[in-house]
């Protein structure tokens, strides 16, 4: 495996908020970041402006990063690749990213959700496109961090889960800063859902708090939401404390209550009575939690996980159901355990 040199070099690939926000945060300690993007004109006016203006407008670029089009240019010669692209459009990245990659230079994801169609979370994703040999140099990035806040160097923490325990030590060296502490994880399958449902519970919590309910109904939502979220981890061979973490109950918790938050945003409209396709339309970022309630709900009924958030998450995304019934048939459930 490449080792992480002194003078680090580093692909991000994705060049939304988020994306941006990481090779900031890199290049603050000295890592030499290409900032890949998919339009060749956005990569050209990061280059001369010196700033995202579409996505983080107020963050002047670090003279570390080189921002380009050119993928087969963005990983020549990286110590790390480091995968932030939308989930919908992450196997297509890969897919292109697949004979251009040098060999065993180690992958962290940044992303976060669930392939539609194929219900595989990234992890999954990437072992079904570039291999199974991959798993040994595969790393997850997780946390409660908003990109905004990331970019002004504001303190963040993070989970960094790989099943190769030097690997994962070695991306907890790289992405530490000043700012941002890492911790590290074995558990990738409860990683990558924590990353990925809470998106679906903020789009529910913010309906909720849209449609004026109170805060007993988001607790309500945030709790309960991560015991599902818990659920599908250990379906998937996760383990229900990774859920307790940053990458569960931290995320979620800044997810569903925060305002920087584009899903509990779309959450928000929706209670107000606005129709999804109008809040997307104005949203302007890519808003995770939408593809990936219909993800999770179909890999719920496909795994016989019982998820009665997600499912009327799903139903007012997909069926046009009023949050407020969706609200009214969740309590009126049949009673059971806490746990």
């Amino acid at each position: 495996m490449t080792a992480l040199t002194d003078g680090r070099h580093v692909a991000v690939l994705g060049s939304g908020a988020w994306g941006t926000a990481l090779a900031q945060s890199l290049a603050s300690t000295g890592v030499k970041v290409k900032l890949w993007s998919r339009s060749e004109s956005h990569a050209q006016a990061m280059a001369q402006e010196r700033v995202n203006t579409r996505y983080l407008p107020n963050v002047h670029l670090h003279e570390g990063i080189t921002s380009t089009h050119d993928l087969a240019q963005s990983v020549m010669g990286v110590d790390a690749v480091v995968l932030v692209a939308p989930s919908h459009g992450t196997r297509a990245m890969l897919e292109q990213l697949a004979p251009v990659l040098p060999a065993h230079v180690p992958l962290v994801s940044a992303t976060k959700g669930i392939e539609n169609g194929s219900l595989m979370f990234i992890d999954e994703l990437v072992r079904d496109v570039l291999g199974d040999e991959v798993r040994a140099r595969f790393a997850v990035l997780s946390g409660p961090s908003f990109a905004a806040e990331l970019a002004r160097s504001l303190p963040t923490c993070v989970a960094i889960a790989s099943e190769n325990h030097e690997l994962c030590t070695r991306i907890q060296q790289l992405f530490r800063a000043p700012h941002l502490r890492t911790y590290a994880s074995d558990d990738v399958a409860g990683v990558e859902c924590g990353a990925a449902l809470k998106n679906v519970i903020a789009i529910a919590a913010g309906a909720a708090d849209g449609a004026g309910f109170g805060h007993n109904t988001r607790a309500a939502l945030i709790t309960r939401g991560l015991n599902e979220i818990a659920r599908m981890a250990v379906a998937r061979g996760g383990q229900h404390i990774t859920l307790a973490g940053l990458a569960g109950m931290g995320d979620l918790i800044l997810t569903c209550t925060g305002d920087l938050s584009r899903n509990r945003t779309v959450g928000f409209e929706l209670g107000k009575g606005r129709k999804l396709a109008d809040i997307l339309a104005s949203l302007g970022h890519v808003a995770e939690g939408v593809k990936t309630t219909k993800s999770a709900y179909d890999l719920s009924l496909k795994l016989g996980v019982d998820m009665p958030i997600t499912t009327e998450t799903y139903r007012v995304l997909y069926e046009d159901k009023p949050v407020q019934e969706a609200v009214r048939d969740l309590m009126a459930r049949e009673l059971g355990r806490e746990f």
